[in-house]
């Protein structure tokens, strides 16, 4: 199972779908990647040679921001938008939707299963006597 930038890569997957298990990569970028690296997108990773491997380990490593490092750049920017008090970055600690999208309804995900109506909900049975 090859592994890069700390990912086992699916055996029995196409090489351009298994990179798009590393964080950061979709199938653009994963595209790409193949395309500089001259491998045939359509080959299973688990036929990948050695060498194979590892010219897509070190091109993912030095080029690509992915996994750890990529997620703690992304906390980073949420945590300079709560620091000078932008409007994102309210609704970024307040656990709203940051992007525009209505909150009288649908915000379940993003707020949690919260009800707040008196009559939502389930009713529960009343005890027999």
């Amino acid at each position: 199972m090859p592994r890069i930038a700390g990912i086992n890569i699916p055996e029995q997957k196409r090489i351009i779908i298994a990179l798009t298990y590393i964080r950061g990569i979709g199938r653009a970028t994963a595209d790409k990647i193949l395309k500089e690296t001259k491998i045939d997108p359509n080959k299973k990773s688990g036929q990948l040679s050695a060498d194979d491997v590892n010219k897509l380990r070190t091109l993912v490593e030095k080029q690509y921001k992915v996994e750890g490092e990529l997620v703690r750049q992304m906390q980073f920017n949420i945590k300079r938008l709560k620091d000078i008090g932008s409007y994102r970055g309210i609704r970024h600690s307040k656990n709203l939707p940051v992007r525009g999208q209505r909150t009288k309804t649908n915000s379940r995900t993003r707020r949690g299963n919260v009800r707040k109506t008196a009559a939502s909900g389930r009713k529960t049975a009343p005890a027999p006597k």
